[in-house]
């Protein structure tokens, strides 16, 4: 980062490890001061290894808090697939069942499929790939950023990788494919682009599945009615659904926590109820059907029915809906207990359900369509209906958290438009909800239940969004396993044969109801997918403006020297996003204000690749020269899920960041000048006049802060440049600028107080 090191010095903000550091590093530290660049580790670097290691393995929750987070994760994520055996074996079989044997097809379909995708894949290979705890399509994206240089911005800095949630656990050894692999990403500009595509368009399918699983989950739910009260129409049933969906979604607001309780013990009692009379049906029926477990029943169905057998594939994914919100909800719950709930609970509970269905079906043929009222013995039939109705709206949250989770971490890498993220539990890390994408969610739900009115084209579009994004889960996975975690490559070779075959597989089945439903999820994420892209495509745009227009050192020198300039007592905070120097609206805020307060901060704001980034490695400071005139630069650096101005105003916090860093400064000069002097009688005699000095400079700080601080938000507005095409007008122009007007400004994402802002607006040509 030689453009860093030529603006100033760079020293972190706490100086509880000076002693040390200096200790260790005196001859390199003496170097870099010979050459006027002071270059300091990280304040925590040496014990944040160590908290690190605290707080994520050696304390760890206890074992109340995993079974607790392990029984709200059963309300929480495993309503969808919990749900799956109300309408799959309909969904395989729409026109019935021509062989008694397809029936053993079909179990051993669905055993399968559960075993490989959502136990094997999900719970002992994806949730390994959790970034800090964080899970989602942006975690696994992330991940590749910090180990290769594939992020579209370039802010990155050397100070990064040294905080202690950054670095990543690599394998000992060095294998060749992974540089090989590594460095076509790196250079290769239209695979960065590509990567960055497919995470984005893996997102926005994903939150396509959360408009459509409250939709079907919903009107299959409430449809089931008809069979106990047939004057009840179709209109009716609609109508009951979308109150039911503006119920499900209102109640978002008070937090995973409270729903995830209340939610819960549903759950619980429909997998007690599915797995007892799946089992009462699997010993009365056919116990012979455990004999699906042999897959050659699978390779039989598809030479008896051919293309049909292909065509069902699509009906056969609908039991592992859901299984995505086992990693997008992972940052709700931790990995254990996620663990736990689905090997103990979920996993047998659907085997048994499915299975004693299937024993059901051997004997029912013809009652395929409504398989699953059909298999309940009378005497619980209206107890399990109305557990079967409040299972099948609790299903609905899986996917909404998960989507709240996926859009915090896209808000936080520059991918999506601000919006505003609220954390919802101080007890639980990671529980959000977002209120803009909460009601964006209720509308297409409403307005999707209302167009289609039946469950049949919604499940056809269900199938796609599904699928597509555990294909792209597996791609990126592959990928983190041959760069990241060096797996070995026949282990790779078999991951790809078996998982990401089975999943193509699947989605060319999905995909040939395109016409029948399938383009819904298409539509709505091309839709996300436009906003998206506009977005990050003119920040990335903005920010490279910046960076070939940015103030010189020796500019900014002539501009902070010039005698015309008045100086004005108080603390002034300039923010901006370029973390490399000092913004170009800096220059036409000087020429229109010739004045400066007596204390300048530059304020960067920084999202880091990784989910959490400790309080004591957040702020990192540099003076820019001459040191007379007190102009600092900060940068602010959050993971992409860091609560801002949790504990204290963000003005606060910075200025006593601001003072730390001055005595750290001041400390560490002097021992580099002292360096191979040794005197230290002189030493003890300037120690009080050292002590002076310090208290100098801080009082500097603390008078300007007294004096007042004054919150300068650089506002500028970008317009195409002269000689642009249509396309790129449209872009900047229109859809950007409609963006911009509609979300949420700075000056409320960061708590500044209206009454001592200052807004400095000027015009980007792009």
């Amino acid at each position: 980062m030689a453009s860093e090191e030529d603006e100033g010095n760079v020293v972190a903000v706490n100086m509880d490890n000076i002693q040390h550091e200096q200790h260790d590093d005196d001859n390199d530290s003496a170097k870099k001061f010979s050459s006027q660049i002071v270059r300091k580790r990280d304040s925590l670097e040496l014990e944040a290894g160590a908290t690190s290691n605290i707080t994520h393995k050696s304390k760890g929750p206890s074992t109340t808090i995993i079974l607790q987070l392990a029984f709200q994760s059963l309300g929480i994520v495993y309503g969808d697939i919990g749900t799956s055996p109300l309408y799959v074996y309909a969904s395989i079989f729409p026109n019935g069942i021509n062989h008694n044997d397809d029936i053993l097809g079909a179990l051993s379909l669905i055993f399968y499929t559960i075993t490989l995708i959502p136990l094997l894949k999900y719970v002992f290979f994806v949730l390994r790939a959790t970034d800090n705890g964080e899970g989602g399509t942006f975690a696994l994206y992330s991940l590749i950023c910090r180990y290769s240089r594939v992020g579209l911005i370039p802010n990155q800095q050397a100070e990064d990788a040294e905080v202690s949630n950054y670095q990543l656990k690599l394998p000992k050894r060095r294998e060749k494919r992974a540089s090989i692999v590594k460095s076509t990403l790196e250079n290769n500009h239209f695979m960065r682009h590509f990567l960055l595509f497919s995470t984005m368009l893996g997102t926005s399918m994903v939150m396509g599945d959360g408009v459509l699983t409250p939709c079907i989950s919903v009107l299959s739910a409430v449809g089931g009615i008809k069979q106990a009260a047939n004057q009840i129409t179709e209109d009716q049933i609609v109508w009951i659904s979308v109150a039911i969906l503006i119920g499900i979604f209102m109640v978002q607001r008070f937090g995973t926590d409270k729903v995830g309780y209340t939610f819960a013990p549903i759950i619980c009692i429909w997998f007690a109820f599915i797995a007892i009379i799946g089992l009462y049906n699997f010993i009365k029926y056919d116990p012979s059907v455990i004999k699906a477990i042999n897959p050659k029943y699978i390779v039989h169905y598809f030479i008896r029915n051919k293309k049909n057998a292909w065509v069902s594939l699509g009906g056969v994914v609908l039991c592992i809906t859901g299984s995505e919100a086992l990693f997008a909800d992972v940052g709700h719950f931790t990995v254990r207990p996620i663990q736990l709930s689905m090997c103990f609970v979920t996993y047998p509970t659907l085997v048994l359900a499915y299975s004693g269905q299937a024993a059901f079906l051997r004997k029912h043929n013809d009652v395929v369509a409504d398989s699953f009222y059909k298999s309940v013995p009378g005497l619980i039939y209206w107890p399990m209906f109305v557990i079967a109705v409040l299972a099948a709206i609790v299903a609905s949250q899986a996917m909404i958290s998960g989507t709240f989770s996926i859009i915090q971490q896209s808000l936080s890498l520059g991918c999506f438009p601000r919006v505003q993220v609220v954390h919802t539990s101080a007890k639980y890390e990671g529980q959000v909800y977002i209120p803009e994408v909460n009601y964006i969610l209720m509308i297409a739900c409403i307005a999707i239940t209302i167009g289609f009115r039946t469950t049949t084209e919604i499940g056809n579009a269900y199938g796609i969004a599904v699928v597509f994004v555990m294909s792209l889960t597996s791609s990126l996975l592959v990928l983190i396993m041959i760069m990241i975690w060096k797996t070995n490559i026949f282990l790779v070779i078999t991951y790809v044969l078996v998982i990401s075959s089975l999943e193509l597989v699947y989605l060319s089945s999905v995909l040939y109801k395109f016409n029948d439903g399938g383009y819904l999820p298409v539509a709505f994420a091309v839709f996300l997918m436009f906003i998206m892209f506009v977005w990050n495509n003119v920040y990335r745009r903005k920010y490279y403006y910046e960076l070939n227009h940015k103030i010189t050192p020796e500019k900014l020198k002539d501009i902070t020297s010039d005698i015309s300039l008045c100086r004005l007592p108080g603390l002034a905070m300039f923010y901006s996003e370029l973390v490399q120097g000092i913004p170009p609206i800096f220059k036409h805020y000087v020429a229109n204000v010739p004045a400066l307060h007596s204390v300048l901060v530059f304020v960067s704001i920084k999202s880091l690749p990784i989910s959490r980034v400790p309080m004591e490695e957040r702020f990192l400071f540099r003076r820019v020269e001459p040191k007379e005139h007190n102009i600092f630069r900060c940068v602010v650096r959050y993971g992409y899920i860091d609560v801002r101005n949790e504990n204290e105003p963000f003005e606060k916090l910075l200025v006593k960041k601001l003072k730390e860093f001055v005595v750290d400064e001041y400390h560490f000069s002097k021992k580099v000048i002292q360096d191979g002097k040794n005197d230290e009688p002189q030493e003890a005699l300037d120690e009080e006049n050292v002590q002076e000095e310090i208290e100098k400079e801080v009082e500097v700080v603390e008078k300007a802060t007294r004096a007042g601080v004054v919150h300068l938000i650089g506002e500028s507005e970008v317009i195409a440049g002269d000689g642009a095409g249509i396309a790129k007008r449209i872009l900047i122009d229109y859809a950007y600028s409609f963006l911009k007007r509609n979300l949420r400004q700075s000056d409320k994402i960061f708590d500044v107080p209206h009454t001592r802002m200052v807004k400095v607006g000027m015009t980007y040509q792009l």
